[in-house]
């Protein structure tokens, strides 16, 4: 089990973008978060919210490579499906970033601010 999920997650980054994007932005945060001293309760949502984030764009990787076994012609469903995964990806993105702001914003403006 845990052997093909593995196979799927290798996959995913070496062949889909934004998740490679995703990734660094969560390694730059990590660092951030690091630098910042953060206590375990923000790291606790930081990961959470990572976690969402990849799942949702590995689902959207998911239906789109399932979309595009089926057929390579353009079908009004498939693409819809494309596009409600996608938006999942973007709502996810957009949470990511309003709790990235909440939990970091102030230590980083305390650190910062003269």
């Amino acid at each position: 089990m845990f052997r093909v999920a593995f196979a799927g997650i290798r996959y995913m980054l070496r062949t889909q973008r934004n998740a490679r994007i995703y990734l660094v932005i969560i390694v730059l945060v990590v660092a951030l978060g690091a630098w910042l001293r953060l206590p375990a309760a923000h790291w606790a949502l930081l990961v959470l919210t990572f976690s969402l984030v990849l799942a949702a764009e590995a689902g959207n990787s998911a239906i789109e490579i399932l979309g595009d076994a089926i057929t390579t012609e353009w079908h009004p469903l498939i693409g819809t499906a494309k596009d409600i995964a996608a938006g999942a990806v973007l709502i996810g993105a957009i949470g990511a970033i309003i709790i990235g702001f909440i939990i970091l914003g102030p230590p980083l403006w305390q650190r910062l601010a003269p």
